[in-house]
């Protein structure tokens, strides 16, 4: 008998021991639960395959419950603890610093800003010292003149297309009235659950009714985000990508959108990750789970291209044994701009599962399912580092709030943190019994010296570390020599034999003697080795909770609290410890504020 499949959402107040977190600077308490509706599967719904020989039913594509949030009113300085043109880190006059301490007892400085911080942060990089991404070409600027200034909205009505894309949508009865009566500054959430996609407000008493709901025939949504550079009170930009490799462009205001790679004309993958490219109002990248990187345009129309001859003899393809590639199949500079896609990478034969952007708007972050990190440096489109991990693939990534650090969690239920400046693995945290799925720093607990970062899993649990430098010490047996005046005696240079416009990386094996292959100061792409755990400092997590019954899929920091979703449609909202209600505050660096 088929279990029975929920229509409605459902708002939750759970009490109990459980419903707690207590970590050094007090307890945070859960606020409520939404329970979202799954939806039953559609007749024409394409299930995704599987090698499991097991399996014995039907399994449609799904990356479980994920959200993009986003607050309207703008007011308020974000923390800048990425400093523009300032290579020593040190503070710029007048500039604010920041602490991780919890309350004003604390010493905490305060500010405002909005769920989008990360965004913010590379908006106001990119403004300042970062050139934007394709500037200089001519070709590109031209095809965006006038009319990306005419259609700043998506021209289709949602609610009464006749797609066959598109199931049904449901917007809410009292949809106007709800946007008058909004709070300024509330916070919004957009959620994907199986072929369903619904935009919530969580600053509203119906939080747990949405907005507006689109149920999908075809597809699932796997992956969306919001432009938090075209956002206002009137308009929001979010980009859709789905398991049949289609895009949406949807504003959720006027109920608009628009469809990219229709029917797979420019890949026919499904998309696993999609983002806004940072200062852009109009570009996005999307990761095809062949392990193609595209950049569209949500202003052009879609055609049929073929690899870019002329840019494919002036960039170099790095291949090594596994297949670790960067193919510039269309670069950013090429002439042909009239039409999607803008650019397109091939970055790995294996699904790419997460991609992350960098604060200085430089930098990019792509984790695969070949247990790869490469920084990628976007805006020159080149391969810069390449780092294995210790077991398994990679699933998921982020950078810290001053762009030092990366974080990537796995199939080897590890949280690992790479240093982007020395090129190597720092420390690996240990606290996790299953797959490491989603991974964000707090940027209200970090400063320039400490940091506290979260992470979820397959195991249904929460963990919290807090992470300096200074607390990490590397294995007593493993004091080896680390100078950096003889850097090049304790590595092996990296040997290149070139075949036309192909540079093979050899692959070598990992040598406890040998930092990493290359020269850091050179523009070589490096591949680094699996550093021995006997040689790598390890993390405890501060706290590690069962928080779910079902697995993890996602975890997202606000200023005023934690929020937590699983595969199967609970999204848990934590509050933050309340000034003056658990006593004296503890701050990472041990002191204890009265």
């Amino acid at each position: 008998m088929p279990l029975p499949v929920e229509t409605t959402n459902v708002l939750r107040h759970p009490e109990g021991p459980d419903t707690t977190l207590q970590v050094g600077e007090g307890t945070y308490i859960l606020r409520d639960e939404i329970h979202l509706a799954t939806p039953p599967p559609h007749p024409a719904e394409v299930t995704a395959p599987t090698s499991n020989p097991l399996v014995t039913i039907p399994i449609a594509p799904t990356a479980g419950v994920k959200l993009s949030l986003v607050t309207l009113n703008s007011h308020g300085a974000a923390p800048q603890l990425y400093h523009l043109n300032n290579n020593n880190n040190t503070t710029s006059p007048g500039r604010k610093t920041y602490s991780i301490r919890e309350s004003d007892q604390e010493g905490r400085a305060s500010t405002d800003f909005g769920s989008d911080v990360a965004g913010r942060l590379s908006t106001e990089g990119s403004n300042n010292s970062t050139p934007a991404f394709g500037e200089g070409n001519v070709a590109l600027l031209a095809a965006n003149g006038k009319e990306a200034v005419k259609r700043r909205k998506p021209k289709n009505n949602i609610v009464k297309s006749n797609s066959s894309f598109v199931s049904r949508v449901i917007p809410h009865d009292a949809l106007t009235k709800r946007l008058n009566e909004r709070n300024p500054s509330g916070l919004y959430a957009f959620a994907n659950i199986n072929r369903a996609f619904e935009w919530l407000d969580l600053s509203s008493d119906l939080k747990a009714e949405p907005l507006a709901k689109i149920l999908f025939t075809k597809a699932h949504m796997l992956c969306h985000d919001v432009n938090t550079r075209t956002r206002d009170s009137a308009h929001i930009d979010v980009v859709l990508g789905s398991s049949a490799g289609d895009i949406l462009w949807y504003e959720p205001m006027s109920q608009k959108y628009a469809r990219i790679n229709k029917n797979g004309v420019i890949n026919s993958c499904g998309v696993s990750h999609v983002k806004w490219i940072p200062s852009s109002e109009s570009l996005f990248l999307a990761s095809h789970i062949d392990g193609t990187l595209v950049v569209y345009d949500k202003e052009k129309e879609d055609a049929p291209f073929f690899a870019d001859e002329v840019m494919q003899e002036e960039n170099n393809v790095f291949i090594n044994e596994d297949n670790t590639v960067l193919n510039v199949i269309k670069s950013v500079n090429s002439k042909n701009q009239k039409t999607n896609p803008v650019a397109c990478w091939s970055v790995s034969g294996h699904r790419i599962n997460q991609f992350e952007f960098s604060p200085d708007c430089r930098h990019l972050a792509v984790v695969s399912e070949d247990g790869c990190l490469r920084v990628i440096d976007y805006l020159k489109e080149r391969l810069i580092d390449i780092y294995p991990s210790y077991y398994g693939g990679f699933i998921c990534v982020c950078w810290s709030p001053d762009g030092k650090y990366i974080l990537t969690g796995g199939q080897d239920d590890l949280v690992s943190i790479w240093s982007l400046n020395e090129r190597q693995i720092v420390a690996r945290c240990q606290g996790h019994h299953s797959w490491v799925t989603a991974v964000a720093f707090d940027p209200w607990r970090c400063d320039e010296k400490n940091y506290r970062f979260g992470s979820v899993g397959d195991d249904c649990k929460l963990l919290l570390w807090d992470f300096s430098v200074g607390m990490l010490h590397r294995p007593k047996a493993t004091h080896i020599a680390r100078q950096r005046g003889s850097i090049s005696a304790q590595s092996i240079s990296l040997q290149r034999q070139r075949t036309g416009s192909v540079v093979t990386l050899p692959r070598l094996r990992s040598d406890s003697n040998r930092l990493f292959y290359g020269d850091p100061a050179s523009d070589e792409v490096l591949y680094h080795p699996v550093e021995p755990r006997a040689r790598t400092a390890q993390l405890p997590p501060v706290m590690s909770k069962t928080i779910d019954d079902h697995p993890l899929c996602w975890l997202g920091f606000e200023k005023d609290c934690i929020i937590t979703s699983c595969q199967e449609g609970h999204i848990r909202t934590w509050d933050r410890p309340r000034e003056g209600v658990n006593g004296s505050q503890i701050t990472l660096s041990g002191i204890k504020a009265s």
